[in-house]
């Protein structure tokens, strides 16, 4: 192959795209060409494997290979250069770069839904963090005519150009597709993806878009000449379906969407984490709860000035079960392959405000008395619903707990709270059957729940622990060997 000269700004980089699934990276596992090959406008250039699948990625401007990223065996971030090509050496007459309509490259990676920029702005506008590489038709796009076509300028930029007086309808919208499953899954059901109205950010194809044109749920509406939510024209392979009642949802009250951000979503993402990395087991038990209501009247009776509440004290029988089952203080360290165990306990426990659920911590709750951990937890919640806690008291939490009976509910399957490794909830405490000696009577009743990281522990530690708190509510005379 001759060699030839690239000329200034002609050499491209394709990152790898958001291959979609919330995935962030992929492992390549062998290349289709080599450096100096000639390559076409969506030719597939590498396969890779992701957590999902393996699949072929196609390169969205031909040219010369110059530089592969990586080799078989490497693992490559999404919106890292994956390959360079000279798109100087294409064949004479091809646009470079623009064959292919509706292929967005990303600059930097977005929103596993989307794939989009990682900066917010829409898909293919200025700083955006990705490259539109065509439109819906254009001059420039294979097996089209007419519409519109970036051209290059002197100074080797893109602008816009009219290549036709009257183009068709639709002809300057943009067909993004940023996935390559996404684009594979459109042409093996022969559909056009240049029919298809995105329901993604700035008009971006989806894979839900693809899927529901498969299914034969979008179509043209029935009525001529008006565009429907779908395409102009039905897709290829797709039968038509009788139009069904859409209700609009813009600007009707029937939709609302509430930005998620802040405290919102901080616990969003951390328990999202927690439901993605941490193996968890659930355990729970009823327990007799008499014996709780009746210490904690004593003590507020005794100290009407300093109360204590029903969540303090299941907070100081975990405190005193942790001294016996200490795994359940700790965390994982997954890059060290560790079991990290705590010396002192920083209590973290949950609280409803207006701004959402938040988890305050209090710092080395093991060295508290009963009524001065029942005053930090008081102070924390207050403050939590008055907007006036600090950052720094909603982190470094090393076990929870929450009475989720507060919202009139039996039992729950708690999510841990990530780093953590363990959450202890309280449902409601309410009067049930209950067998005392040879009697049936009627008793105040709660379910404790543990959920806990099985990596850290077995069902006989977890049992043990949420035993030896079911054991202080049912009798809480036994914290005197603990204390």
């Amino acid at each position: 192959m001759t060699a030839r000269a690239s000329s200034p700004g002609s050499v491209r980089d394709f990152a790898l795209p958001d291959l979609g699934e919330g995935l962030t990276e992929a492992e390549i596992v062998g290349w289709r060409v080599a450096v100096g090959d000639e390559v076409a406008v969506d030719e597939p250039v590498v396969e890779v494997e992701t957590a999902k699948a393996s699949v072929e990625v196609p390169c969205p401007f031909g040219g010369r290979v110059v530089a592969l990223h990586g080799g078989p065996g490497e693992v490559i971030a999404v919106g890292a250069p994956l390959i360079s090509i000279d798109t100087s050496a294409s064949a004479p007459g091809a646009d470079a770069g623009f064959g292919e309509p509706g292929v967005v490259v990303p600059g930097a990676r977005g929103s596993a839904e989307t794939g989009g920029g990682g900066n917010g702005a829409t898909a293919g506008t200025p700083g955006s963090g990705a490259v539109l590489v065509g439109y819906g038709t254009g001059e420039g796009a294979p097996r089209r005519s007419g519409g519109r076509r970036r051209a290059p300028s002197a100074d080797g930029t893109r602008t816009t150009a009219s290549a036709s007086p009257s183009p068709p309808p639709g002809a300057g919208r943009r067909t993004a597709v940023v996935s390559p499953l996404v684009r594979r899954m459109a042409r093996e059901h022969g559909i056009d993806a240049a029919s298809l109205r995105g329901s993604g950010e700035g008009g971006l194809v989806l894979r839900r878009d693809v899927l529901a044109a498969i299914e034969g749920r979008e179509r043209p509406s029935a009525a001529a000449g008006v565009p429907s939510t779908a395409s102009d024209v039905a897709a290829p392979g797709v039968a038509a379906v009788a139009p069904r009642a859409v209700p609009s949802q813009a600007g009707t009250g029937e939709e609302e969407r509430i930005p998620l951000r802040g405290v919102r979503a901080t616990m969003a993402e951390r328990l999202t984490r927690s439901r993605r990395e941490i193996p968890e087991a659930t355990v729970w038990v009823d327990a007799d709860a008499t014996g709780l209501l009746e210490l904690r009247a004593q003590l507020n009776a005794a100290d009407p000035q300093r109360p204590v509440s029903v969540l303090a004290l299941l907070a100081k029988f975990c405190l005193l079960g942790l001294r016996r089952y200490p795994a359940l203080n700790g965390r994982v360290d997954t890059e060290r392959s560790e079991l990290v165990r705590f010396g002192r306990v920083h209590l973290g426990f949950a609280a409803q405000t207006p701004r959402g659920l938040m988890v305050p911590v209090v710092g080395e709750a093991d060295r508290m008395t009963t009524r001065e951990l029942a005053a930090e937890m008081s102070a924390a919640t207050s403050a939590a619903r008055a907007g006036s806690l600090p950052p720094s008291r909603l982190t470094g939490g090393t076990f929870t707990v929450n009475n989720y009976g507060v919202f009139g509910v039996d039992g729950s399957a708690a999510i841990i709270n990530h780093p953590e490794v363990a959450i202890v909830g309280m449902g409601r405490i309410v009067k049930r059957p209950w067998v005392v000696g040879e009697d049936v009577v009627a008793r105040p009743v709660t379910e404790l729940t543990l959920a806990f990281d099985h990596r850290v522990c077995d069902g006989e530690e977890a049992g043990g622990f949420l035993r030896f708190v079911a054991d202080c509510v049912e009798r809480p005379g036994l914290l005197l060997g603990d204390l």
